[in-house]
């Protein structure tokens, strides 16, 4: 309410005391809204965290209940990035409107102990300079009562160097001969760069999707220009000395009793555009029942999708192949094929799909909540999700255990489930025209069938072939990054480099450190242990060294 006109002071003494009167309750109340704007916000940033969670450990228990799950966590963590960062601005503001009143309380925020110092990391200890006198009195009698430490984690920028190596010769006094010490081995020719910097290029151009010219330009910037035909050659040159390694990783694969396979695109410079071709995927996992063989994963690179690039990729192997329905892989599956027929084991998810896209509940709730029309929903598709999802809540409880005991739980509670969902389905099917979306999403099942229900009578069988999206994941994320191959022999060498990267990564081993130790010692490893630098056993490797020092 307005002070009356004739109510106001009149000397200036007494203005200028209203005047700060005004004036601290206007940094009051600014005070107090800052403080509970900073609240709300932390409000708001911890329940964005309690979801994020929520849908982490939902997913975690209950598997991936929709195709979009995934997505919708990276938004879920997205949000809460955002709000966490907003509500740490407005803790400041608070402290610094606080700050400028005497009667308004601080507002901390209540944060999590954090785990951002991990023992294994290097400490540097400042110690700042000690008082000389007494605050206080002055006097200089003083001892030490103990100390604060705060820690503070900090980034060494990288360091480069340069590696001189020496080699002195010597003349013999009596013949006159000159001797020296053979030159080190270097992995490219003229030897410019060691392992580490060659790891370095290989794993960012190929594991991190950072193409050579943005590698030289950041390099530049730090003080050591590399030409890009420079960086290139060295990749060529690593290539080719991996190669060997390749072709046991190839080997490994092949020998496997069950693949998953699959394929992605792959953009590929052409004459005045950019093509299609296709990298493709074979992955070696028994994980899933309980084999002792190490997972590794082995990439193809093809112009495009013809049926001859798989039926080549796997002309040697005979086994089992759990794959989409692509014509491509029909002649494997022959009986008269040799050395002998693939058998099939087809997806549920892939099956799954479409009827899915019929019964997102919580797609049609979330467009509901934004006021968007809501898509048509069949209760028929509701129904066949519900059924295939109880087969995978069965398969969670056995992932990991042996093949005998998975095939048993199947045979006595999947089959049951399965012979139920056959029956529902061509109920359901002979009641819907040829050109329903349904009826097609049942037809595909039941034109392969036996190949959906291999699972039933054999224990290595999955019931996805998700091991093989997951090893082509890293592709779809990075086209964004390196837009397309120059070319096909570019194409190739991605995909050699993807085999021995996806495989490190599939045992737990850094690929960078991994490559950056072959590479130093490929040249004098004896040719017949070149398995003892497959990732697997150079990791088993690595924690008998460490045990040993350790001991």
């Amino acid at each position: 309410m307005d002070t009356p006109r004739d109510a106001l002071p009149e000397d200036i003494t007494a203005l200028k005391e209203a005047l700060a009167s005004e004036r601290a309750k206007a940094l009051d109340i600014a005070a107090e809204l800052a403080v509970a704007r900073a609240k709300a916000s932390e409000d708001s940033a911890l329940i964005a965290h309690q979801k994020l969670r929520i849908a982490k450990l939902e997913r975690q228990v209950h598997g991936q209940r929709s195709e979009r799950s995934s997505r919708l966590i990276d938004q879920l963590a997205l949000t809460f990035e955002e709000l966490e960062s907003s509500a740490t601005e407005d803790e400041l503001a608070a402290e610094r409107a606080v700050a400028r009143t005497t009667t308004v309380r601080g507002f901390t925020r209540t944060r999590p102990e954090r785990n951002t110092f991990p023992d294994h990391l290097p400490r540097e200890r400042v110690v700042i300079d000690s008082p000389t006198a007494c605050e206080c009195c002055g006097g200089n009698r003083l001892r030490k009562l103990g100390e604060d430490v705060t820690r503070t984690l900090e980034s060494v920028p990288r360091q480069w160097k340069v590696v001189e190596t020496v080699r002195e010769k010597f003349t013999c006094r009596d013949c006159e001969k000159i001797s020296q010490v053979p030159a080190p081995f270097h992995v490219i020719p003229r030897g410019w760069a060691g392992p580490s910097l060659l790891a370095m290029l290989l794993y960012e151009k190929f594991g991190q999707h950072q193409p050579l010219n943005r590698q030289t330009e950041r390099y530049a910037l730090e003080g050591v220009p590399i030409s890009l035909s420079t960086a290139a050659d060295a990749v060529g040159a690593c290539c080719t000395v991996l190669e060997p390694l390749s072709r046991l990783l190839e080997a490994h694969v092949m020998a496997a009793e069950r693949l998953h396979g699959d394929d992605t695109t792959v953009p590929v410079l052409a004459l005045g555009k950019c093509d299609v071709a296709r990298c493709w995927v074979y992955v070696k996992d028994d994980r899933p029942f309980g084999g002792s063989d190490p997972p590794a994963a082995m990439f193809y690179y093809s112009r495009d999708r013809r049926g001859e690039h798989p039926q080549a990729h796997l002309a040697i192997y005979s086994g089992i192949l759990q794959a989409d329905a692509f014509g491509g892989y029909t002649k494997l599956y022959e009986p008269q094929r040799s050395p002998g027929p693939i058998r099939e084991a087809a997806c549920w998810v892939h099956a799954r799909r479409p009827f899915f896209a019929m019964a997102d509940l919580e797609e049609n709730a979330r467009r509901k909540a934004a006021g968007k029309k809501e898509i048509a929903l069949s209760p028929i598709a509701i129904e066949i999700v519900r059924r295939i999802d109880a087969l995978f809540a069965i398969e969670r409880s056995i992932n990991g255990q042996s093949a005998d005991h998975r095939r048993a739980v199947r045979q006595a509670q999947s089959v049951p489930l399965v012979a139920d969902l056959e029956a529902y389905m061509r109920e359901q099917c002979a009641k819907l025209s040829r050109g329903h979306d349904l009826a097609k999403a049942m037809n595909y099942m039941f034109k392969r069938w036996g190949s959906f229900t291999r699972f039933l009578d054999d224990g290595c069988v999955c019931l996805s072939n998700n091991a093989a999206e997951r090893a082509l994941r890293g592709i779809a994320l990075g086209r964004k990054s390196w837009l397309f191959c120059g070319s096909d022999r570019g194409g190739r060498r991605a995909a050699a480099m993807y085999s021995l990267i996806v495989s490190a990564k599939m045992n737990d081993v850094d690929p960078q450190a991994w490559l950056a130790d072959v590479l130093a010692r490929m040249a004098a490893h004896p040719a017949h242990r070149l398995d003892e630098l497959l990732p697997w056993n150079w990791k088993a490797a690595q924690q008998q060294g460490l045990a040993m020092q350790a001991a």
